[in-house]
């Protein structure tokens, strides 16, 4: 299509889109920059808008609405955190972005479990706060959430905190991290290349190339690589994720899309340092207790069709398909404990697991932007369907053990009594209905509120006994509710109402104990303030929140083997951000999440009772700050600091994980506009902290790193 008409389709649904809006945003979409509104049926698309150095809150996203609102727009807290500035600080993983760059969220890796699980507003663990890819979820079983992990395709990563179930279903209690990735250029070629090296003796290579094949065709590659030693012994890693897209410009309301993206992980082998009589000794801060042929792999594919037609400047309707397969495997000894009597460390749960997933769904939904009774209206109605089938082996009950001295051992080989044979398969298939409604009653209000309904089934099928051992259904509606008030140009003031659901105990591997269980529920009031300052150089938001989850689940005390579903928990915090540039060349940006943590009603059979509490693995402040400084022509760096409060690691809350903070800082030097020479350094002060672990093992935080790194545009 030529130039001019791409022009004339792009103006017209700006100006289309901004009849939905508020004044002061209809006002601001018609003098927007040409260049973020020149490819047909793309206006609304997020990855074409620009992103900034600071909160982004006159930016789309994708993951806070289906209506793709600005964070401004919502009556909920979205952040998003661009790709370059993570890939910059020297970011490489989603986990480590999410945990520096976004307010309010800390890790808990256990390395098993593919190490990505993050805790947010006082909800922990892979089944409360969810990961998304291009806004699709993924199914990925018994909590092994490990893609997509590399930044170096990631557009943006956006994340939303609270309650998301009326977006994406069960799962998502606590909040939602999306990846969206880097999309096709129709209009210009360009690419990237990078190389790093660092003190650990790891490398690592990427290379990003995309442009227009022809005038309806333009691709995009992106491929990243890894390997490194690693900072405890036999540590050694590597990781290799590649990015793949095709964009087609079917017609002048038609854009079709296809992608692959493959994903492939070997962590660290390292479950953690014991304690001895208690106490960290750094002594022991680079031994790695597990055995000598341990193996964690984890491979995922990624398949992707969509769809866009725009028929209209009012209608859209959008389609995607999607395929998805996941293999891991893991065998380890993951449980240390220190014998004062004979000084050695006892190694048992010799634990061989394997997975074998498949999931073959499709999203599709249709926006429709007009009035009703004469206010501006925006609505989107679609469905999400999925079929996921999964295959679990292992060789539980996961007995053996066997000991070793402190230091100077012989890690010996795997040996476990039990073998490793398919234990159990389930066939789960989900539906859902959803909608969205924006109704914008004048230039100061707008009310934006949506439903969803789903329906999980899932058949488990023992593969020992050949005999079904149950199918399940549940059933249920979430929502929310949300009021915006803007008394002036880019100032929000909202408060919202939001329910949730999450998954029993992991909605793909559900067991035939906790089948006869309810979902667990949530309830959310959430109120906030933000805004765009100081013509555009600054950012701000405030949030404050209840939370209060219903019929948590829990182990017996009396019985280990036994799960129960008993009382409740709560959170009520605060969170703030800001990003603000001053003086000349100065960018400073912060935030800070403060919140009151408890298990409301905890009481087990057997005796526990931990009402009052604060939940395992919460921390109950967690903050960043980022100071960036342009000190001269082609010379940049920046420090940043990433503070994580103390965590209890256990219900009865008498032994705490301490407190730390972390300080990362680089230097770059840009010798041309397309090259620049980075030094960065993690962990500059050498801190000792815990990142994970139990009341008698830690897992370490990576030590003082230092990296070179060099990167081309062409």
């Amino acid at each position: 299509m030529p130039p001019r008409a791409h022009a004339s389709r792009a103006q017209g649904a700006v100006l289309a889109l901004a009849a939905t809006l508020p004044l002061a945003d209809a006002a601001r979409a018609q003098s927007a920059p040409p260049e973020t509104t020149t490819i047909a049926l793309d206006t609304l698309d997020v990855s074409a808008q620009p992103l900034g150095d600071g909160l982004n809150l006159l930016v789309p996203s994708m993951t806070g609405s289906r209506l793709d609102l600005t964070p401004l727009q919502t009556p909920s807290s979205v952040q998003i955190i661009p790709g370059e500035i993570a890939r910059e600080r020297g970011q490489y993983t989603v986990i480590e972005a999410v945990t520096q760059d976004a307010a309010g969220f800390s890790a808990s890796p256990a390395p098993g479990n593919g190490g990505t699980s993050l805790s947010t507003r006082g909800f922990s663990g892979h089944g409360s706060v969810m990961q998304l890819y291009d806004g699709t979820r993924l199914y990925v079983g018994a909590g092994t959430v490990t893609f997509p992990f590399d930044t170096w395709s990631a557009e943006r990563i956006e994340v939303l905190r609270g309650p998301a179930s009326v977006l994406y279903g069960d799962g998502a209690i606590g909040g939602v991290v999306n990846v969206v990735p880097r999309k096709p250029d129709p209009l210009s070629s360009h690419g990237e290349a990078l190389m790093a090296v660092d003190s650990l003796m790891s490398g690592r290579l990427a290379l990003d190339a995309t442009g227009p094949i022809n005038d309806r065709v333009s691709y995009r590659f992106d491929i990243a690589g890894k390997l490194s030693d690693g900072w405890v012994d036999r540590g050694d890693n590597g990781s290799l994720a590649v990015s793949a897209a095709v964009r087609i410009q079917a017609s002048d309301t038609l854009v079709l899309s296809l992608s692959n993206d493959y994903g492939y992980q070997e962590p660290q082998k390292y479950f953690g340092t014991p304690l001895i009589n208690g106490q960290f000794t750094g002594l022991l801060r680079n031994q790695n207790y597990n055995v000598g042929d341990a193996a964690i792999r984890y491979s995922d594919n990624w398949s992707q069709f969509k769809a866009e037609w725009t028929p209209s400047d009012a209608l859209t309707v959008r389609s995607t398909f999607y395929y998805l397969t996941s293999d891991r495997h893991s065998r380890d000894s993951e449980t240390y404990a220190f014998q004062p009597a004979t000084g050695l460390v006892r190694r048992s749960d010799y634990i061989e697991i394997m997975h074998d997933q498949s999931q073959l769904g499709n999203r599709t939904d249709a926006t429709w932007r007009g009035s009703v009774l004469g206010f501006a209206n925006e609505v989107v109605v679609g469905f999400d369907i999925n079929s996921i089938d999964f295959t679990h082996t292992n060789n539980s009950p996961y007995r053996g053990s066997s000991s070793v001295p402190l230091i100077g051992f012989n890690p010996g080989t795997f040996a476990s009594p039990d073998p490793t044979v398919p234990k159990y398969h389930t066939d789960t298939t989900q539906y859902s209905l959803f909608a969205e409604d924006r109704l914008v009653l004048d230039e100061h209000w707008s009310i934006v509120g949506g439903l969803r309904w789903e329906n999980p089934t899932i058949t488990r099928t023992n593969l020992v006994t050949a005999q079904e051992e149950f199918q399940k259904s549940y059933s249920a509606v979430t929502g929310r509710i949300g009021v915006i008030y803007s008394p002036v140009q880019d100032l929000s003031l909202y408060a919202s109402y939001t329910t949730g659901i999450d998954p029993v105990a992991g909605l793909i591997t559900l067991s035939s104990a906790n089948a006869n269980f309810n979902l667990t529920t949530a309830e959310q009031y959430e109120a906030g303030i933000k805004q765009v300052f100081w013509g555009g150089r600054g950012e701000w938001t405030f949030a404050v929140y209840d939370i209060t989850k219903y019929n948590l689940l829990a182990r017996s005390s009396a019985n280990s083997q036994v799960t129960e579903q008993i009382g409740q928990q709560s959170s009520r915090g605060v969170e703030g951000t800001v990003s603000v540039s001053f003086l000349e060349n100065w960018r400073i940006s912060a935030n800070l999440a403060l919140l009151d943590a408890r298990y409301d009603n905890y009481i087990t059979t057997g005796g526990i009772n931990a009402t009052g509490n604060t939940p395992v693995g919460v921390p109950e402040q967690v903050g960043n700050v980022w100071l960036t400084w342009n000190f001269a022509p082609k010379w940049k760096t920046w420090a940043g600091l990433q503070y994580v409060g103390p965590v209890f690691v256990n219900e009865a809350n008498t032994v705490q994980r301490p407190e730390y903070y972390v300080v990362n800082g680089g230097l770059q030097w840009a010798p041309t506009p397309a090259a620049n020479i980075t030094l960065r350094v993690y962990n500059l002060f050498d801190e000792t902290y815990a990142v994970a672990g139990n009341t008698g093992q830690w897992v370490l935080g990576q030590p003082r790193t230092v990296e070179l790194s060099s990167s081309v545009r062409f």
